[in-house]
């Protein structure tokens, strides 16, 4: 007697199944990154760039940091933007990327509990923490618990939905030829590029050997692939960016293709080890063996896949910075350059990653500014005729770096901010617009100033008492740059020296009084013109003072709980 054929199957059930649960297996995964970072990306951000001091600390950091914020693309981001900014060497970065490799596995190791059957639990208490909460902290937790509860119910559901495939031959032959190692990781590796996450395809494999459809050689061989797909969000992150984001790409993509590399012929070896460490099922046989061992084996893995290489190649970060610096030589520099050098949208989804890349690029600015004043003669003396164009350029390299910028702080304005970042966002966006405005000041008013008194050399000018002004007002503008940087004693430095810049312009004027003949032709010329370069040297000094009040003190931002105290001096 001829056992019945087994039942067609439902396609258009199970591939709603199959893509709805992934749907919500990354959104759920979208919403726990997302609160982890908000709740705390900033404490994180400090934890990277100062716990990098040696390559084995640095992986450490790399892994703590990527395990909790269940990202490894937002370390990515952290450290190009610590490398762009000179906090974190190329070399130093190779170490927290070895890190953060390790730390994308902490997902899997969580999938591997199949806790599917209780996953509307934290779903709806993370709901309710989420809309009910009225402190931003206790809404962030609930977007950890809700996204956590996602993951898991949407792991359920795409098990469930491939549980008819068991009986399908065609598609456990198909399963069964990821057996072979180039199939299997060709196969992760594209998911992974599709989907932008090594955890879904992980995620995916789970839940196919929870089904008893994937072997642990499989399943390895498709963890191995996601590690390779997982570098296409570095490398189109890297695109139009500096050399040194290229480079931390680069270094990224050789080190978990190398790593593939050698693990390639040893796959059965990665399969025993996993074996040897996971818990056995007593009692199984089978398919039920298979769907209860092989999801714990795979992530198991998948772990020690990633720690062991760190172990092998942590001697070798010299060797990947060097050979990504050699593959990614330094474009030429371009003095000064209106194009965003810290900017990165990649970091819009951590403000403080972000806010801290405007700070970066707030330095160039006031680089610039600080420059003009270098290069414009300190006391209306005659100048060549090409130095004043020269300055008057670096004044429209301030105008578009200021609303290169401007742009950036909208476009993080459009995210959710904590208290903190909300005023760090607005007091860097009021010291741009202070910065650019005296780069208008010195690139209209002054530069107009010294060329009416280069023009008529026989004005009779005090230069002396104008130079002493001058000098002062300069030294406020370094200041207010380092304020920028949150340097709080320049802060109090720059508040200070309002007694004495006031006394000095009154000074100055009293001189003026006294020296005017109103016999002299040039008498009124002189007097307009001394006038009109002491007041702009004042609203000069006005918006430095205003930066120094406007920026938080660096205790303050960095405490995350904490609201910065108002200053609210006029």
């Amino acid at each position: 007697m001829t056992s019945p054929p087994p039942p067609s199957l439902d396609w258009f059930t199970l591939t709603m199944g199959l893509f709805g649960g992934l749907a919500l297996f990354l959104y759920g995964l979208d919403q726990l990154s997302e609160g982890l970072k908000q709740a705390a990306g900033n404490s994180l951000k400090t934890l990277l760039a100062r716990l990098t001091s040696n390559r084995f600390l640095g992986a450490l950091t790399g892994a703590v940091v990527t395990g909790i914020l269940n990202s490894s693309s937002v370390t990515s981001v952290l450290v190009v933007g610590f490398v762009t900014a000179g906090v974190m060497s190329l070399a130093q970065s190779v170490a927290v990327i070895m890190g953060a490799n390790i730390g994308s596995t902490v997902t899997a190791q969580l999938l591997a509990f199949n806790l599917s059957a209780y996953a509307l639990l934290p779903v709806a208490v993370g709901f309710f923490m989420l809309f009910a909460g009225k402190r931003a902290t206790l809404r962030y937790w609930g977007m950890i618990v809700m996204g956590l509860g996602l993951v898991f119910y949407g792991m359920g559901v795409m098990s469930e939905a491939m549980k008819p495939l068991r009986s399908h031959e065609p598609f456990v032959q198909a399963l069964a030829r990821m057996e072979n190692p180039l199939l299997g990781i060709l196969g992760g590796a594209l998911f992974t590029g599709l989907v932008q996450s090594s955890a879904a395809t992980v995620g995916l494999a789970i839940a196919l050997a929870g089904e008893g459809l994937l072997t642990l050689p499989a399943g390895i061989a498709l963890a191995l692939g996601a590690n390779i797909g997982t570098c296409v969000t570095a490398l189109l992150a890297a695109l139009g960016k500096p050399a040194e984001a290229v480079r931390a790409a680069a270094v990224h993509v050789g080190f978990n293709v190398v790593g593939v590399i050698v693990w390639l012929p040893f796959i059965g070896l990665l399969s025993r080890l996993a074996v040897a460490i996971s818990p056995e099922s007593a009692g199984l046989g089978g398919m039920e063996k298979l769907a209860a061992e092989v999801p714990r084996q795979v992530a198991n893995a998948n772990t020690l896949f990633n720690v062991i290489n760190t172990c092998l190649f942590i001697g070798f970060t010299g060797w990947f910075a060097r050979t990504a610096t050699k593959l990614v030589p330094s474009r030429e520099k371009e003095e000064p350059s209106v194009t965003p050098k810290f900017l990165d949208a990649a970091a819009l989804s951590v403000p403080a990653v972000a806010l801290e890349q405007v700070r970066q690029e707030l330095g160039r600015l006031g680089g610039i500014v600080r420059t003009m004043l270098v290069e414009l003669p300190e006391a209306l003396t005659p100048l060549s005729s090409e130095a004043l164009p020269e300055v008057e350029r670096r004044a429209k390299d301030a105008a578009e770096l200021e609303i290169a910028i401007l742009d950036f702080l909208g476009r993080i304005r459009q995210g959710n901010l904590t208290q903190d970042e909300s005023d760090t966002h607005i007091s860097l966006m009021t010291s741009a617009t202070h910065l650019r405005t005296i780069a208008e000041i010195i690139g209209d008013d002054l530069v107009g100033l010294v060329r009416t008194a280069a023009e008529k050399p026989s004005l009779q000018i005090d230069r002396t008492a104008i130079r002493e002004l001058y000098v002062k007002v300069q030294r406020s503008v370094d200041l207010a740059v380092r304020v920028v940087h949150q340097d709080a004693p320049a802060a109090d430095t720059v508040l200070a020296m309002s007694q004495g810049v006031r006394q000095c312009a009154d000074e100055l004027m009293s001189r003026l009084a006294t020296s005017f003949n109103a016999s002299n032709p040039d008498g009124p010329t002189t007097l307009r013109l001394q006038t009109s370069f002491a007041n702009s040297l004042r609203q000069i000094f006005s918006l430095a003072k205003r930066i120094a009040k406007s920026l938080p003190a660096p205790e303050t931002i960095e405490t995350t709980n904490s609201k910065p105290k108002k200053n609210t001096e006029k």
